[in-house]
């Protein structure tokens, strides 16, 4: 003998129920992707603007500084408004092979560690980056003119009759980092997610 359920109200309520169920999830499913989009947007950005206080802490470093550096006419009071501050050691490693080098110059290969050089670059509308460099190798010892004067050279129509040695260049291996100032305020245990940004540059002077 069959028996049959007679009374089926309540199938109608049990598939609104899963209905709904299926419903949130795809929602909360969507709003997590867009949610995880954004994160991901927010981190590329701090890390492009980051990555571009890198770059432009090398193009001061080589050009602006290293060349005060060598002719010995840098002062550091005219770049107060950077807060720069130079390791002794930077002039020892322009001018030197690596293997020439003091013990109390750093080789580690962390530009935040025991910095050759460090100063602050200005964000617009924004809190300003700290960059730390450091060479780590002089990879080539060249025979550039460290006098920071000009290179010798004339015109097209210039007869000269010195002759002069093919040049040679320095070629230095640098660690760049550049990170928010605010950084600094962050506990050491949780760095995972602050904004920073490491180059390794191969430099021709």
């Amino acid at each position: 003998m069959k028996r049959f359920i007679a009374n089926k109200n309540g199938i109608a309520l049990v598939t609104a129920l899963i209905m709904t169920l299926i419903s949130l999830t795809i929602v909360m499913s969507v709003m997590y992707m867009i949610s995880q989009n954004i994160s991901t947007t927010g981190m590329n950005k701090r890390y492009r603007s980051a990555l571009e206080a890198s770059y432009g802490g090398t193009d001061i470093l080589m050009k602006e500084l290293v060349p005060k550096i060598l002719d010995g006419t840098l002062n550091a009071a005219t770049y107060s408004a950077i807060d720069l501050t130079v390791d002794p050691c930077l002039q020892e490693k322009l001018n030197n092979s690596t293997a020439s080098w003091s013990s109390a110059c750093s080789q580690i290969p962390e530009a935040k560690n025991s910095p050759d050089i460090k100063f602050k670059l200005q964000a617009a509308g924004g809190q300003p980056y700290n960059v730390y460099a450091k060479i780590i190798d002089t990879v080539v010892e060249g025979n550039t003119d460290m006098s920071g004067l000009q290179l010798e050279g004339g015109g097209v129509g210039e007869q000269n009759p010195v002759v002069k040695p093919k040049h040679l260049p320095f070629m230095y291996r640098l660690e760049i980092q550049a990170e928010k100032a605010s950084n600094e305020l962050v506990p050491q245990s949780n760095r995972t997610g602050i904004e920073k940004a490491n180059i390794s540059v191969l430099y021709a002077w």
